[in-house]
C-alpha cells in the first residue's frame, strides 16, 4: 500500500471516529429532531448541479457535504413519532452490526467464505424455523427485503407445483390487503396480471374463505390449474392475519403451496401473547419475515424460509466451473444455491449481535409494547368526538378517520383526513399517513418503535384533535 492511500485512510479513521460519536449523539436525541425534516431548496439546487469529478476531492470536504446536505435532510424512520408505513425500528446495536460487517465486506455465498458467518446464519434460520413450526427439513436464507424474500418463495412454489407447460394455465389467489410486491413478484417470474385472483377480504380486513374456495371451485371447473394461495400475518395496513389455520386445510385439499407472507407479522412469533394469533402458520409451505420491521434493524435484513429446503435448491441450484474451489465439499449446498443472489453480503451478522446483546424476552417486551401503544391510540382516538375507528389495533396498527359532520361525502372526508395528515406531517412533530379501506380514506398509525412512549401517543393525538379544531373554526 503507498503511502498516499495510508495517510489517507488515517485521515478516514479519524473522520470515522468522530461521526460514530456524532451518531450517538444524535440517537440519544432523535425524539427532539423533527420526524421529517425539510429539504432546504439550495441543498438540492446544489446537488443537481454538481458534476461528476475527473479529479477527486479532499475527503473532509466531502465529509461534511454528506453529511450536511445528502444525511441530514431525509425521513426518519427510526424516530419513536414515525408512525407511518410500517416504520423502520432500527437499533444502533444493528448499525453497529451493519459497521462492523461491511468493515470486514464480507462475501456471504458460501461456507469457505466464512465458516463463523455462514454458521451464524445457518443457526438463525434454524431458530427461526423453530419459532414458526417447521421440521428439519426446512431452511431459507437471508435476503434484502420482503419484496425478494417473497418472489423467492414464489419462484420456488412455481417450480414445486407446476410443470414448464402448466404454467399458463396456473392461478394464484390473494386478497385485497396482500401486499403489491407479491404481485410484482409473480410478474417477474412469468405470470400475467389475469392470473392473480384478487379476492375480496371480510370485514376484519382476512381473505375470506368461503370466497377462496369458490373461486378455486371455477378455476379448476374452467381448466385452470390453481396452484398457490397467499396468505398475509399483519397485513401492512391493518395488521390482520389471515384464517391461516383454514387456508392451510383448503391448501391441503387441493394440492395447493402456501405462502405466508409475514415480512412484518412474523415477528410476532416471539411473544407468547401475540404468537397465538399466527396459529396454523406452522402448515405453510413458506414464510417471508422482516427483520427490520420488528425485530429492530437497519435496512435490508429479510428471511425466506421453506418447509423443506430442497424445494429452493430446485429452484436455485448452480454450480458453473469457477465456483468449484469454493464449494466446502462436494455436492454441497451452499447460500448461492437457495436463492437469487450470489454475490451476497453477511446480513445475519447484525441480527446475531442485536439478539445476543439484548436476548430473546427483551424482544418479545418489544412485540408485546407496540401491540399496547395501538390499543392505547386506539382508546384514546374512540373517547374524542368526530372521531371514528375504522379498523381495530392489531400488531401494532390501528385505523381511524375524522367525521366532524355526518352529512359529509366521502369525497369531502377524503381531503380533510388527508390534509389532517399532512398537516401533522409537514409539522414535523409525528408522521402519520393516510390509507383506503372499503373506500374509506382513513389515518393509520403503525406504532411499532419500543422507544415510543404513551406520552408521544397522547400528545400525537392531541395535535390530531388540534389540526381538526383548526379546520372546524374555518
Amino acid at each position: 500500500m503507498d503511502t498516499k492511500t495510508k495517510e489517507q485512510n488515517q485521515q478516514i479513521g479519524a473522520l470515522m471516529n468522530a461521526f460514530v460519536q456524532r451518531t450517538v449523539d444524535f440517537y440519544n436525541k432523535l425524539d427532539s429532531y423533527p420526524v421529517c425534516p425539510q429539504t432546504p431548496k439550495e441543498i438540492l439546487e446544489h446537488i443537481q448541479k454538481q458534476e461528476i469529478p475527473s479529479k477527486g476531492r479532499e475527503i473532509s470536504d466531502v465529509y461534511e457535504e454528506m453529511l450536511g446536505e445528502l444525511y441530514s435532510h431525509t425521513i426518519l424512520a427510526q424516530h419513536p413519532r414515525s408512525f407511518s408505513c410500517i416504520p423502520s425500528t432500527a437499533s444502533m446495536l444493528s448499525w453497529m452490526g451493519d459497521v462492523m460487517s461491511n468493515a470486514y465486506n464480507l462475501h456471504a455465498s458460501c461456507q469457505v467464505n466464512g465458516p463463523a458467518p455462514y454458521l451464524v446464519e445457518k443457526k438463525l434460520i434454524r431458530w427461526m424455523c423453530d419459532l414458526a413450526g417447521y421440521p428439519k427439513e426446512a431452511g431459507g436464507l437471508f435476503v434484502s427485503g420482503g419484496s425478494i424474500a417473497n418472489l423467492t418463495a414464489l419462484t420456488a412454489a412455481r417450480d414445486a407445483k407446476l410443470t414448464y407447460e402448466q404454467r399458463s394455465k396456473a392461478v394464484v389467489y390473494v386478497s385485497d390487503q396482500t401486499h403489491s410486491s407479491v404481485t410484482k413478484g409473480l410478474l417477474i417470474i412469468g405470470f400475467c396480471k389475469e392470473q392473480i385472483r384478487i379476492l375480496p377480504s371480510d370485514s376484519a380486513f382476512r381473505l375470506d374463505m368461503n370466497t377462496l374456495e369458490t373461486a378455486v371451485e371455477q378455476d379448476l371447473k374452467q381448466g385452470k390449474k390453481p396452484f398457490a394461495v397467499i396468505a398475509s400475518a399483519g397485513t401492512t395496513n391493518t395488521g390482520s392475519v389471515d384464517p391461516l389455520k383454514k387456508i392451510s386445510k383448503l391448501c391441503q385439499k387441493y394440492g395447493l403451496w402456501m405462502h405466508v407472507d409475514g415480512a412484518f407479522g412474523a415477528s410476532a412469533l416471539l411473544s407468547q401473547t401475540c404468537r397465538k394469533d399466527l396459529e396454523g402458520i406452522e402448515a405453510s409451505d413458506s414464510i417471508s419475515w422482516d427483520a427490520h420491521k420488528w425485530l429492530l434493524q437497519t435496512y435490508g435484513c429479510s428471511m425466506v424460509l421453506v418447509r423443506d429446503q430442497s424445494t429452493l435448491i430446485h429452484s436455485f441450484s448452480a454450480h458453473p466451473e469457477y465456483l468449484k474451489d469454493a464449494e466446502s465439499s462436494e455436492g454441497s449446498i451452499e447460500f448461492w444455491d437457495l436463492g437469487p443472489e450470489l454475490t451476497r453480503p453477511a446480513r445475519s451478522l447484525k441480527l446475531w449481535l442485536t439478539i445476543q446483546t439484548m436476548g430473546t424476552e427483551k424482544l418479545e417486551e418489544i412485540i408485546d409494547h407496540g401491540c399496547a401503544m395501538a390499543q392505547l391510540a386506539e382508546k384514546t382516538v374512540a373517547e374524542k368526538p368526530d372521531w371514528e375507528i375504522i379498523s381495530h389495533a392489531h400488531f401494532g396498527i390501528v385505523n381511524f378517520r375524522c367525521v366532524p359532520d355526518p352529512h359529509m361525502s366521502e369525497s369531502q372526508l377524503a381531503i380533510l383526513n388527508q390534509e389532517i395528515a399532512k398537516t401533522l406531517t409537514d409539522s414535523g412533530f409525528a408522521q402519520i399517513y393516510t390509507t383506503e379501506l372499503n373506500g374509506k380514506k382513513v389515518l393509520r398509525m403503525c406504532t411499532i418503535n419500543p422507544e415510543t412512549t404513551k406520552r408521544d401517543i397522547l400528545d400525537t393525538i392531541e395535535h390530531l384533535e388540534e389540526i381538526k379544531e383548526k379546520r372546524k373554526a374555518y
